[in-house]
């Protein structure tokens, strides 16, 4: 079995037959496309294509930089690292980047819905939430944790996500 690195930087075994919960990523990624799309409505109307590659470019920088400082500290504690980590630490932290792809198609298709700038904005929000929320339920319940602990999960990022619901009401306002 192949070795990766784990979130805390220490070495652990990968292993492919168990199903994954680690959903850090896809949570952060929700998190942070939400954040854009809060971010670029207190500027203005934004252009659809410009929210859909701000997305996805956000996405894929934060993913780089996450796998750079995991990489990064690895090597602080002197191991060496072999491609097949660095391929490991890539793929794992490759959701953060698929959770831009939601808000970024309902950016997207907004027009078809005959929504507004505005409307997009919301809409896209929307999507990110639901995803982070999800997620944060998925992660809960593939490790295992009790109905009362997955709603607590799924709640918790609920409220992360309205903060920032709240800030961009409170940005347009």
């Amino acid at each position: 079995m192949p070795s990766v690195l784990s979130r805390s930087g220490a070495t652990a075994w990968h292993r492919p037959d168990r199903p994954r919960t680690d959903y850090t990523g896809a949570i952060y990624g929700a998190l942070l496309a939400a954040s854009v799309i809060a971010g670029t409505g207190a500027f203005g109307p934004f252009p659809r294509l410009g929210l859909v590659l701000l997305l996805l470019v956000t996405g894929i920088v934060f993913w780089a930089a996450h796998v750079y400082a995991r990489l990064a500290g690895e090597r602080i504690h002197g191991e060496l690292l072999t491609w097949d980590e660095v391929r490991g630490v890539a793929r794992d932290e490759w959701p953060m980047v698929q959770a831009a792809v939601p808000p970024a198609i309902a950016v997207a298709i907004s027009p078809l819905l005959g929504l507004g700038l505005a409307g997009t904005a919301w809409f896209a929000l929307g999507v990110a939430l639901a995803e982070q929320v999800l997620w944060a339920s998925v992660a809960a319940v593939r490790a295992g944790a009790s109905r009362r602990l997955v709603a607590v999960s799924g709640l918790v990022n609920l409220v992360f996500g309205l903060i920032i619901v709240v800030a961009k009401t409170a940005i347009h306002h």
